[in-house]
């Protein structure tokens, strides 16, 4: 069925009200057909013969009736060889070999339901495409850096030495615009594509909701199939013949399940040991080979072979012994023993060679062996079974399978494994007592338990050997169960295969189909104990008699090996004196056809004396019994206990059972049963089912007209008979199912012939038409409920499909004679039925008949309604009492004649009227059974009116006289009160909806059939009456899903007729009764109502009126899918091939255009995304995806109340919600190309004369859409998709489930159904039909991986529609400009159109599309030029940038078409002005703004266009005196110098740094072209985003809006606009440079300057509005706030409180944040970079300072560089400098680049620190960073602490960070030097710090404490601070500099000691008991520091503290911190 429901009523009707209402039928409401057949006749069209004349009738060859020989496997056809048969035998013959009669429509295949978009045929139809080029597809994917630096050489070539490519011809000649148009027009549609939807992908249903599959053919069932080749048996001693037999068992289910093979592989030696006994051998018994079929193959199947010889003395166990003891190894020394037992053999068998007895069996397990061979990988497999104990550890079997054989039933399957060689070499003897089959079961469980008890036993060794294999489909030389060689049996002398019949374990249900009779005898026991006299060696000979005379024994036993095809006779193996012998023979008997009451089963019971005795005879007879075949003229058959006589039977015994006590007769034991039997009977004759028995016996009685009849113990005489036959009728329902299945065919005929032909019982008709009604209408539901897997996607049983398709017949009228079949050229039989049936007025006994049934059989018919729907009762109540009185009246004159006749009346019932007639008046739980399976009875139905019409010949005749009015009513009745009635039941009763939902699709279907057959106005009328009782419920209900989408699939099988187009009338336009004759007012109304769902059109054009409406109403998936369907199917259609046609075939759906258009605002916006993105939404594991796919649930529209209760309106906000599925409204898309490909253009110009501007405008939106959703994605797309996983497609698909799933419906419970049985959402989606609505995965989930071919042919095809597309779309705006040069009053329009076209440009298009769409462009601007320079100004700045980028394409014809267009572009504007600025200054914007974004811009390719623009320039002679060629000149010129400064960029792709360098360098060359600066700006933001950069982006979207404020505060002066970049200086301090101050600026007011759409105050509010976004992505939440202070006002001044309330909203946000993320921001990480060496060109002896990411290691920035410029300049070229020491350049390898990499810190003044006081303050606007290198004075870096010199070098940025760049030069650099005391004191500094932080911490961090206190007091401290105080405080300095530095060092100690202490103390409180002693050693080793530095501490310098103060002066350096520390103030 259909997806998930998505719909919803179109709320744009809304506006439209015009479109809903007409005549005051609104679109809701179903319009009233037009009377076809009539209309036909009045309205003739003179068409002459042709394409355009098939649409206008049906073809007279639309249906037939074909009758087809059935296909018999077997040479010889299966038949009974007695030519007198009774009347069953003879009705199951005819049954099973007459021809199917099939009613064919001969078009059937071109409905939609056979629609040809399947993959297959779709590549059938997609052959010899072109190949379309793209320039996407061109590209190569980068070019490498040395190609890169050959551009860039020639880019510096002279621009007059390039070459042009080639002109246009006649592109500068004034051709008038007619013949343009009519040029353009002819290349445009030569060699178009003629079927558009063979390039659209195949919709993904799987079964579409109109296919109604051709049932199977019924044939033989048959299970899996297996070959066994049996190649060898031989054991240790060979001496007698061995004879083997097979047979499969079922342990679990005790069942045998194969009749026995019987092979004998005997050396021609032992075989002649039996020549005395054994006739010739018929080759039939000679096979080898046999083909096994099992239908439930399982776990518990076991293959048993048993083994027996010839009779001998002696019991089994001493005949084996010899087999067992014996070895072959052995032969030479047991000569003579061997030879004396051949010779005792030999004597056995010359005497006893006839007789046999058990021997020895094995078993194998079947699935074992299959399970081994379809593991192991070879071609053939060998398998060894060894003896029972060996088997778990040596044999492939054991050690495989037979552990996991216990596991229960796996899956079993004998399809597919490879042929696999067996060898069992273990066998185990026979034992004497064990032989019966129970034993059998019991051995076989046995053997499958680890611990058999069989491994217990001694085997008897031998080798026999089997292949096993899958048969092939039709193998050779084979021979059925009943010996018939099957087809292909070139050779009668080949050894044959034998067919082995299943005996099934469980029920099969299949209908015979083929005659089989066999009869299978299973002697099982006896019981001889009690018997007097010798009777030990026992044997029973089985004979099948026809007679009581010995000489009536039938040849028909089958032979077993080696011995003639058939036999009189067959003997029991004998158990050596056993008197109570098990038997384990299977005695095969074929049956004759007709049995009689003389035909038994005789069984003789014989003595068998072994040792050769005299005067002893060989056997004795010792007992008789027998058994009748036939008891009460049924088949006898079953378990028998029989008693055996002593003496032959008497006369006439057979009649009788051996239970009846005959006088005179000695039994064994007194009568007891002593004889255990069981008789099978396989047979396609023999129902074996009481009830179906008595059914056919009563009704063969009535053939033959034979009474009484005897049934059972019953003698039935003629009064009594119609009783009994009804009961046999209704008691049908008792009988089993499986004979009811296997004689469907015949059941079903019997039943239809009662129907047909009532009977004429003892002179009175008797009508049995209620009675079989009810019996069918029972079995076929019986069928259903119990077959349930059999059925097809709308519930069809497939057997009774079947019988339908191929059986089911009218019946002959007259008995005896065969049914109506062709003979020559004229029905044979048919003389009769045709005379009879054509007669017009029926005759009296017909009404007779219906009157009876009406009263006999329907007593309650004007009583109380029973049904629940009381409604439709009494509606059937009142027709049918109505029809009784009718009917009854002539019951009078007619019954007197009636009763002179006897046996049954020809009456000429009709099957389908009295099918109808008892459907309409039956009630209650039999109409309940007929609905339920009303697709049978309406099938039947339409079968039987074809067959009536064929043999009838009116299949010519008009329709209005095919059907009698009768029928007619009774039909309408049946369809009014029927399917439709039980779905509006829905809501209300119980009924469960998935019958709903089948008798729908059944309704549908008939009417579909109906079609075809009946008068076409009638079956119209019966659709409107079925969609006026849906659509009457439709508004009433919540939830209106159910009913829609049950309407939704009427409609779609409806409208699935092959001549649905004819349908339609196609050929008439819609007419009007106009009296005023043409006038032009009445021709537009025409054309108006072709393209509107008038209620002309509607009725016109009915179904197509349906479908339209439909859509119109509910824009759904699933209608969307059903026009989507017509049209393919019609374009593929070989009939409307014709363009003519295909005119009047879209005529049909020219509304779709005006519907869509009403759609356009909700349809899905193809444009939201760049073609590139698309792979990015299939990968987002996500995305957008489902949101813009999962539309709401349900919804409706807008309609005035009159026509829908308010339940249906939606609020607004829910409508703006409901985007649909994107392939849905692909496929809507593409419908409207179609229409607008194949319409007439005269029709849509009209109709686009008659448009308003405003709809036409509706009208181009949606041919933009149309230009995005067909846009050709390129083949990397393809690839791309192609390697995306499988999994993320099924989240997806989970998620889509769930949105389906989430608003429960008829369709939502059908997937859920669909996934309970398959238990897994995902196991297998095939027969769910939502899937076609996802494309997303459709690509990969069919095959996960394409190969390279596919994926090139997936692109062909993507690259032919996007073609296709885009150039059925040009046709129309064509059109539409054909329209404006006509009306005038559109010109506004001519905007939209350009649109249109640039958009088209802009996408990624094909060149042959190009080159038509350039043309196009040029017609249009040569038509209107003022359009482009005048009033779409924006358009012209689009065109240009269009042109160049096509000027820069790769491929040369594009390139060509291009210029040209651009340069016409400058000649027109010339023209206008006399000189083209605008295009001027466009071309150049558009030129920079081309360079700056497009990716694979190639700048070799646009030099060449400027070089054909410059030729075309030259050679343009009628401007040639004019300005116009030098001011080309120039302005290519320029661009060329333009290209050339840009080309650089090309060079740097790879290198971010130098990239956005490049284009800071450009834009600051715009710095006077305020729009190409804004431009370069937002180009380097974009740059900066892509790689994360926020922070820079942000700075270049600030510096736009400063530059904005700048010329904004020239244009107009308002205060709450910023005054200029100075209001933003405290965003950032670089942003002056924005200012517009130098003398060459130009006016913001002059003509295209400042014109873009940033230049305004929405501009600026939205650059920066993005800023701030930037900055909160970087973090940088301050600046955000700054951003803000300057929108603020803009807002406020606006009181746009709106906005105000999101931005506080965000500045909250951003301070929340700052609060939130305190101690956990981080910006920047600095370093200082510089180049040196010639290689590096520009940048030689560069420094800058990078800004790279936060926490990044030098490592890492280091790494990036080494590996870019590495790579670059090759890795031996490249040294990475590790110091940060100052470069003497002339130390340097001049062949090498080198770089130096420092790390660097941000640098304050003591003064800047009060400012910087946050984590931002002293990470934003950074100009001085700072890096330390330590060195000594000889040189070395590091040395004692007294020569330890340090350097600080402080650097000075351009700029202050962060900028719009990420790297800035450095322009100043200074430095410091630090002497050994500095740094000691720095040192000391440091370690104080440090102490105190990690004292004060709170909270405290214990571990930190001590490390630092380790660090200061440990003992071990190397260079540690005592060390420090020892080097420079134990001298006073000789150098007064010093004293300063000495003094500040010493009052650092003191500090360092007491901040020592203080971390002690803190240590102390916060330790446990276990660190004390820690504590003790670390306060020791603190005092003994404290006590070494005292004296040094002390030591003061005098000079210092004198009352003059000393000036030093510091000439060599400077101090780092030159304040006094407190401990210095309280010292002084």
């Amino acid at each position: 069925m259909c997806g998930g429901w998505f719909f919803f009523f179109n709320s744009s009707l809304f506006k439209t009200l015009p479109l809903l209402f007409f005549s005051q039928v609104p679109l809701t409401e179903a319009v009233d057909p037009v009377e076809l057949e009539d209309y036909l006749i009045t309205h003739p069209i003179a068409v002459e013969s042709g394409p355009l004349r098939d649409l206008l009738e049906f073809p007279p060859d639309d249906i037939e009736v074909v009758y087809t020989p059935r296909e018999c496997r077997t040479l010889v056809s299966a038949v009974p060889e007695e030519s007198e048969m009774d009347p069953h035998v003879r009705d199951c013959v005819r049954s099973y070999t007459e021809d199917w009669a099939i009613v064919n429509r001969k078009y059937h295949k071109l409905g939609t339901g056979f629609n040809p978009n399947t993959l297959d045929k779709q590549k059938e139809r997609q052959k010899g495409l072109p190949k379309q080029i793209f320039e996407s597809d061109e590209a190569p994917d980068g070019n490498s850096y040395q190609d890169e630096q050959v551009i860039w050489a020639c880019s510096i070539f002279d621009l007059k030495n390039s070459l042009p490519d080639a002109l246009l011809p006649n592109l500068l000649d004034r051709t008038p615009n007619e013949e343009i148009d009519h040029h353009n027009e002819d290349q445009r549609k030569s060699s178009r594509h003629k079927e558009l939807f063979a390039l659209h992908p195949a919709p993904d249903e799987e079964e579409p909701i109109e296919r109604l599959s051709v049932p199977e053919v019924p044939k033989e069932h048959f299970g899996q199939r297996l070959l066994v080749k049996c190649l060898s048996l031989k054991f240790e001693i060979e001496i007698e013949p061995i004879f083997a037999s097979l047979a499969l068992y079922d342990v679990k289910e005790k069942k045998k399940i194969s009749e026995n093979f019987y092979f004998d592989l005997n050396s021609e030696q032992m075989k002649g040991m039996l020549r005395p006994h054994v006739p010739p051998a018929a080759i039939s018994t000679l096979a080898r080979s046999a083909i096994f079929s099992i239908t439930y193959p399982s776990q518990d199947v076991f293959l048993v072979i048993k083994l027996e010889k010839v009779l001998q003395q002696g019991d089994i166990g001493e005949c084996a012994e010899p087999y067992m003891i014996f070895k072959e190894s052995d032969a030479a020394k047991n000569k003579e023993k061997l030879e004396k037992l051949k010779c005792q053999a030999e004597q056995f068998c010359q005497r006893l060679g006839k007789y046999r007895m058990p021997f020895a069996w094995t078993a194998i397990h079947l699935m074992n062996i299959v399970s081994s061979a379809g593991s192991l990988e070879r071609d053939s497999t060998e398998v060894e079974v060894g003896s029972w104990s060996e088997r778990r550890n040596s044999s492939i079997v054991g050690r495989r399978s037979l552990e996991r054989t216990t596991s229960g039933d796996e899956a079993c399957n004998l399809t597919s494994f490879r042929p696999a060689t067996l060898t069992v070499t273990n066998f185990f003897k026979q034992e004497g007592d064990r032989l019966s089959d129970e034993d059998l079961y019991k051995f076989l469980a046995d053997m499958r338990r680890p611990s058999s008890v069989l491994r217990r036993l001694r085997p008897i060794t031998g080798i026999e050997r089997y292949l096993f294999d899958s048969p092939p489909e039709n193998p050779h030389y084979c021979l059925t169960p009943e010996l018939l060689q099957v087809k292909l049996y070139p050779d009668s002398r080949v050894r044959p295969t034998r067919e082995i019949l299943e005996f099934p374990a469980r029920d099969v249900y299949v209908p015979n189909t083929t005659y089989r009779n066999l009869l299978y005898v299973y002697p099982q026991s006896l019981n001889f104990a009690n018997r007097q006299g010798s009777a030990r060696n026992i044997t029973v000979k089985v004979q099948f008699m026809y007679g009581e005379d010995p000489s009536n024994a039938m040849p028909v036993i089958f032979g077993k090996s080696s011995c003639p095809e058939f036999s009189k006779e067959a003997y029991t193996a004998v158990v050596y004196h056993n008197r109570s012998p098990d038997f384990h023979e299977e005695i095969k008997i074929k049956l004759p056809a007709t049995l009689t009451d003389h035909h038994h089963l005789l069984f003789t019971f014989y003595h068998v004396s072994c040792q050769q005795k005299q005067n002893t005879p060989l056997e004795t007879p010792v007992g008789y019994t027998w058994i009748p075949m036939l008891q009460n003229g049924r088949l006898k058959t079953g378990q028998f206990c029989l008693p055996v006589s002593l003496e032959k039977p008497p006369q006439a015994y057979s009649v009788l059972s051996p239970e009846v006590p005959l006088p005179g007769m000695k039994w064994v034991d007194n009568h007891k049963g002593v004889f255990n039997v069981e008789v099978v009977a396989v047979s396609s004759l023999h129902t074996q089912d009481p009830y179906l028995d008595k059914f056919f016996a009563l009704v063969h009685a009535l053939d033959e007209h034979m009474f009484p009849v005897r049934i059972g113990d019953m003698r039935i005489m003629e009064n009594n008979l119609e009783n009994e036959l009804k009961s046999s009728i209704s008691a049908l329902n008792s009988s089993q199912l499986e004979p009811v299945v296997r004689f469907l065919h015949l059941l079903l005929d019997k039943l239809i012939l009662l129907v047909v032909r009532p009977p004429v019982i003892a002179g009175q008709i008797v009508n049995l038409g209620q009675a079989s009604f009810e019996a069918m209408a029972s079995i076929i539901n019986r069928l259903h409920k119990n077959l349930d897997g059999n059925q097809d996607q709308h519930g069809r049983n497939s057997l009774l499909a079947s019988y339908i398709y191929y059986v089911f017949r009218l019946p002959n009228t007259y008995p005896n004679s065969p049914s109506p079949a062709p003979t020559g050229s004229l029905p044979r039989g048919s003389v009769h039925y045709a005379t009879m049936a054509r007669s017009a007025v029926r005759p009296a006994s017909l009404n007779l008949n219906r009157s009876r049934s009406l009263s006999n059989s329907n007593p309650d018919i004007s009583g109380t309604p029973t049904s629940p729907d009381d409604e439709v009762r009494s509606i059937i109540g009142s027709k049918a009492t109505d029809r009784s009185c009718n009917r009854m009246s002539s019951h009078t004159e007619t019954s007197s004649f009636l009763q002179t006749l006897t046996g049954r009346l020809p009456t000429k019932k009709l099957f389908h009227e009295e099918l109808a007639l008892q459907w309409v008046v039956c009630s209650g739980s039999v109409r309940e059974a007929a609905l339920q399976q009303a697709w049978f009875f309406f099938e039947l139905m339409v079968k039987s009116m074809v067959h009536h019409l064929y043999f009838a010949d009116k299949l010519d005749a008009p329709r209005k006289n095919r059907f009698p009015e009768r029928f007619m009513d009774d039909v309408t009745a049946l369809v009014s009160t029927g399917p439709p009635a039980c779905c509006l039941l829905v809501p209300r009763s119980g009924i469960d909806t998935e019958m709903v939902e089948r008798l729908n699709t059944s309704l549908a279907f008939f009417l579909n059939d109906l079609l075809s057959i009946m008068d076409r106005g009638f079956v119209f009328a019966l659709i409107k009456t079925c969609y006026k009782q849906v659509s009457s419920k439709l508004y009433s209900l919540t939830n209106p899903s159910n009913l829609a989408s049950l309407r939704l699939d009427f409609l779609r099988i409806i409208c699935s007729h092959e001549h649905y187009v004819t349908l339609n009338l196609p050929l008439y336009f819609i007419t009007f009764d106009s009296s005023s004759g043409f006038s032009t007012n009445v021709q537009d109304q025409k054309i108006a109502n072709m393209f509107e769902l008038s209620v002309p059109f509607r009725q016109q054009h009915y179904l197509a009126g349906l479908v339209l409406t439909e859509l119109a109403v509910i824009l759904d998936p699933d209608v969307i899918n059903m026009v989507h369907n017509l049209l393919s199917s019609h374009d593929s259609d070989p009939r409307y091939a014709d363009p003519q046609v295909k005119a009047r075939v879209a005529m049909l759906y020219l509304p779709l255009i005006g519907v869509i258009m009403e759609t356009v605002p909700q349809l899905y916006d193809f444009t939201g995304r760049p073609s590139c993105v698309a792979v990015d939404d299939y990968e987002s594991e996500g995305g957008s995806m489902i949101s813009q796919t999962v539309a709401m649930a349900i919804a409706g529209t807008s309609v005035p109340q009159l026509t829908r209760p308010s339940s249906f309106l939606l609020t607004s906000s829910v409508q703006s919600h409901l985007s649909l599925f994107l392939d849905s409204h692909r496929s809507l898309l593409i419908c409207l190309l179609w229409v607008l490909k194949n319409a007439d253009e005269s029709v849509l110009q009209k109709w686009f004369t008659d448009l308003s501007v405003l709809q036409l405008n509706r009208l181009l939106d949606l041919l933009y859409l149309c230009v995005s959703c067909f846009e050709y994605k390129g083949k990397k797309v393809f690839e791309r998709m192609n390697s995306l996983t499988f999994k993320k497609s099924k989240d997806m698909r989970a998620k889509l489930e769930e949105a389906i799933l989430g608003s429960i419906g008829a369709r939502q419970e059908m997937v859920r159904r669909s996934r309970g049985q398959l238990g897994n959402a995902f196991g297998s989606q095939e027969n769910l039909r939502w899937r076609k609505d996802m494309t997303h995965w459709r690509q990969n989930t069919e095959k996960l991986d394409k190969s390279r071919a596919e994926i090139e042919h997936e692109a062909l095809i993507d690259g032919n529609l996007a073609t296709e597309a885009n150039l059925i779309i040009l046709d129309t705006l064509e059109i539409v400009v054909q329209t404006v040069s006509v009306t005038e009053s559109k010109e506004s329009i001519l905007g939209g159109v350009l649109k249109v076209l640039l958009h088209s440009m802009a996408c990624n298009q094909s060149a042959l599309y190009l080159q038509h769409c350039f043309a196009t462009q040029r017609a249009l601007v040569s038509k209107f030029p003022e359009l482009l320079f005048e009033e779409e100004t924006e358009q012209c700045a689009d065109l240009c940038l269009r042109l160049l980028r096509h000027c820069s394409s790769s491929i040369s014809t594009i390139r060509s078409h291009a210029s040209a267009s651009l340069y016409l572009l400058m000649r027109q504007n010339f023209e206008i002005g006399n000189n083209f600025a605008r295009v001027k200054m466009q071309v150049t914007m558009s030129l920079s703004s081309l360079v700056g974004t497009s990716q694979n811009f190639n700048e070799e390719f646009l030099r060449r266009s400027l070089k054909t623009i410059l030729t075309y320039a030259e050679e343009d002679l009628e401007l040639r005196e004019t300005t116009f060629p030098d001011q080309v000149q120039d302005l290519v010129f320029n661009l060329h110098m333009i290209l050339s400064d840009t080309v650089k960029m090309k060079e740097h792709q790879e290198d971010p740094e130098m990239l956005i360098d490049l284009m800071y360098r450009i834009a600051k060359g715009y710095q006077n072209s305020p729009d190409l600066r804004l431009t370069w700006l937002q180009n380097m933001a974009g740059k900066h985003s892509e790689r994360s950069n926020h922070a820079e982006s942000a700075q270049c979207l600030v510096h736009s809006a400063a530059l904005v404020a700048e010329y904004l505060s020239m244009l107009e002066d308002r205060k709450y606009l910023p005054v200029g970049c100075v209001t933003f200086q405290n965003i950032s301090s670089n942003v002056l440079e924005e200012s517009a101050v130098s003398d060459d600026v130009v006016s913001p007011d002059e003509e295209g300057i400042c014109s873009g759409k940033y230049f305004t105050e929405a501009g600026l509010v939205g650059l920066l509005e993005q800023a701030a976004a930037s900055f909160s992505m970087a973090g940088m939440y301050e600046a955000v706030n700054e951003v803000y202070k300057v929108l603020i006002p803009i807002h406020e001044a606006n009181r746009d409180a709106k906005k105000l309330s999101t931005i506080h909203g965000k500045l909250q946000e951003a301070f929340s944040k700052i609060v939130h993320q305190d101690g956990k921001r981080m910006f920047g990480t600095y370093f200082r970079v510089g180049f040196y060496g010639t290689k590096f060109g520009d940048l030689d002896e560069q420094e800058f300072v990078y800004k790279e990411p936060a926490i990044t290691k030098l490592a890492e920035i280091s790494h990036r560089l080494e590996g870019f410029y590495g790579e670059r300049f090759g890795e031996d070229v490249l040294e990475v400098i590790k110091d940060s020491n100052p470069v003497d350049k002339c130390k340097l390898d001049p062949n090498k680049a080198y770089i130096q990499i420092t790390y660097v810190e941000p640098y304050f003044d003591t003064y800047e620190m009060k400012d910087r006081i946050t984590y931002f303050d002293k990470n934003y606007n950074l100009r001085r960073f700072m890096y330390c290198t330590p060195f000594t004075l000889d040189g070395r870096a590091h040395g004692e602490l007294h020569e330890q010199f340090k350097r600080k070098t402080i650097l000075t940025t351009s700029h202050a960070f962060p900028y719009i760049k990420t790297r800035i030069n450095v322009i100043h650099k200074e430095e410091i030097i630090l002497t050994p005391i500095e740094v000691a004191i720095e040192d000391m500094q440091k370690k104080t710090q440090e102490l105190a932080f990690a004292t004060h911490q709170d909270p405290a961090d214990p571990k930190m404490l001590q490390m630092v206190l380790q660090g200061s007091v440990g003992t071990t401290v190397n260079q540690g601070p005592l060390e420090v105080a020892q080097v420079f405080l134990s001298e006073i300095p000789n150098d007064p500099k010093l004293f300063r530095h000495h003094n500040k060092l010493r009052l650092c100690f003191k500090d360092f000691t007491k901040r020592c202490e203080d971390a002690l103390r803190k240590n102390k409180s916060l330790i446990g008991p276990d660190q004390k002693e820690y504590q003790r050693e670390l306060e020791r080793n603190y005092h003994r520091l404290k006590e070494a530095l005292q004296p040094l501490i002390n030591r003061k310098i005098p000079q210092l503290y004198k009352n003059t103060a000393l000036v030093l002066n510091l000439s060599s350096c400077r101090c780092c911190s030159e304040v006094k520390s407190d401990g210095e103030h309280k010292e002084m």
